[in-house]
């Protein structure tokens, strides 16, 4: 892993993931935020809550940092993710737009 240190609302929101807890990966979000992932977007903290749940009770994924860059504003994190699918454990690009001390937009890929 690169020796970048990673934002206090990214690590959180890694540690809460991996933890599979719900209320602490949306206390990283602002109230607005937006997150895309599998082609679809959720928007707002109480659809965030509800992709937060179903990922974590369909998957159970885990996310091991491999390498973190800083690009255009974002904090972009390459990453093996493990879980309860198919292909796993499989590589996942995370870009994480920040808005103070929350994340603003989360595009996993």
């Amino acid at each position: 892993m690169s020796s970048t240190k990673l934002a206090h609302a990214v690590a959180g929101y890694i540690a809460a993931a991996n933890a599979q807890d719900i209320n602490a990966v949306t206390a990283c979000f602002t109230e607005d935020a937006v997150v895309l992932d599998e082609k679809q977007e959720w928007r707002g903290i109480s659809a965030i809550r509800i992709w937060a749940e179903n990922v974590s009770k369909k998957y159970r994924p885990t996310l091991e940092v491999r390498d973190v860059t800083h690009a255009g504003g974002k904090t972009v994190i390459a990453g093996r993710v493990s879980g309860d699918f198919r292909n796993s454990p499989v590589q996942l690009r995370y870009a994480f737009d920040l808005d103070g001390e929350k994340i603003r937009r989360l595009e996993i890929a």
